[in-house]
């Protein structure tokens, strides 16, 4: 009986991998010429440095962090991944910086 209730109801996406989410976030915004500009000027990141800093999770919470900071764009971007915006905001919390925001 257990097992038939837990089988039952809506399934939940899992949350994705944070990092990875990240870097489709970053994909998503090199799309876009005039959301990369306006995310360099916000990061002060040269566009020469973002696949040096791709590896790093605290720049990669910033790329979350610029994609939650619009809601048109957190909308855009969770359609483009295929997942509910919540999922950003989940995995946001999971990089460096994301605990004290949420």
């Amino acid at each position: 009986m257990d097992q038939e209730r837990s089988n039952k109801g809506p399934k939940r996406a899992p949350v994705p991998d944070a990092e990875t989410l990240a870097l489709q976030a970053l994909g998503f915004v090199a799309q876009d010429p005039e959301a990369l500009e306006r995310f360099l000027a916000e990061t002060g990141c040269e566009p020469s440095e973002i696949r040096e800093r791709a590896s790093d999770a605290a720049f990669l919470g910033g790329v979350l962090d610029f994609v939650l900071n619009w809601e048109t764009r957190l909308l855009a971007f969770a359609q483009y991944a295929g997942i509910a915006p919540e999922q950003v905001i989940l995995a946001r919390t999971k990089l460096p910086g994301g605990e004290r925001i949420w």
